[in-house]
């Protein structure tokens, strides 16, 4: 799903004529090229952060990208670093630092960067990571480990957690933690079953989950799920939020994509376990199903999160 700049400013364009007309003409910047600085330690927080994966904005340039999060009222941004991202990695030597300052410049955090890196010999990975450590932003989302054909199950799963200790070192140098999302399907690690013998040893300041709580439901079932959140909570870094319901499909049943709250997954229990555990890390909301208002949609998910979250964050 991809919104245009078209549609956000038909949606923002009045909110932007107040407040130019409160903040007066605009300054030109100095001359010379501006170099963005280094950001310190987020800010303390008693809630998490409610982040858009910013792939969902993707024909937004990533200089717009904080002001459009913010208008539409969320606390920050999981930045796509990958192939087709807002910062495509063989450019983030040169994009990501104002990539992140266009966001945290105007007040919103980024707390996470979603990229394709698997491999600590990857160079455009150290450099992700790099930039990411200078910058303040505290863990990264790696891409995807996949089975495919290989003949011993056990053997690949030994060599993805060679690969995986491997980026976690360079991610411990560059103070930069590690948070591995539980996609289902073909890859390593859908199962938490299989991270967690992954994960053993390995200190958990720099490796962790980002937990899904509807993908964890499509590969657990009702029951399984919430045995699979037991596990990851010791090692919570980040979450993913999205729902879906059973539909058969030529006598095939498939995991539909809906709304969050319309489908599959229990949210209340969800909210509560991270309550119980005083999570603050980032929540990122990305809207999987087709819509055909697109930004009514992130809207709605968002009203959906703030409303599970104000339920047992109450002064959140």
């Amino acid at each position: 799903m991809a919104i245009s700049r078209r549609d956000i400013l038909a949606g923002m364009a009045a909110a932007a004529v107040g407040a130019a007309q409160q903040q007066g003409p605009v300054q030109p910047p100095p001359d010379g090229p501006r170099v963005p600085r280094p950001r310190g330690a987020p800010k303390p927080r008693t809630a998490p952060a409610v982040c858009l994966y910013s792939q969902q904005l993707i024909r937004i340039e990533y200089d717009s990208l904080g002001m459009v999060l913010r208008d539409l009222g969320f606390d920050g941004c999981d930045l796509a670093v990958i192939p087709g991202g807002h910062v495509p990695p063989d450019k983030a030597g040169s994009d990501l630092m104002r990539a992140i300052e266009a966001v945290s410049g105007v007040g919103l955090e980024v707390p996470i960067l979603t990229t394709a890196v698997t491999n600590g010999g990857d160079p455009s990975g150290r450099m992700i990571l790099s930039i990411a450590g200078f910058m303040g932003v505290p863990m990264f989302r790696p891409g995807y480990w996949h089975y495919g054909n290989a003949p011993d199950i056990e053997a690949r799963q030994a060599e993805v957690q060679r690969e995986m200790l491997g980026l976690a070192s360079i991610g411990r140098a560059y103070n930069v933690a590690m948070a591995v999302h539980n996609m289902a399907g073909d890859n390593v690690g859908a199962s938490l079953f299989e991270l967690s013998a992954m994960f053993r040893g390995i200190d958990p300041r720099w490796v962790g989950y980002d937990f899904d709580p509807g993908y964890a439901t499509e590969e657990g079932g009702g029951g399984g799920w919430s045995t699979a959140l037991r596990l990851a909570l010791p090692r919570l870094k980040a979450v993913m939020v999205r729902d879906f319901y059973w539909a058969k499909d030529g006598g095939t049943w498939k995991a539909t994509p809906c709304p969050l709250g319309e489908g599959m997954v229990d949210w209340g229990k969800f909210f509560e376990a991270l309550a119980k555990l005083h999570f603050t890390g980032p929540v990122t909301i990305e809207v999987k199903y087709p819509a055909k208002d697109e930004l009514g949609a992130i809207r709605k998910d968002l009203e959906f999160v703030r409303k599970q979250l104000a339920a047992v964050w109450p002064a959140g």
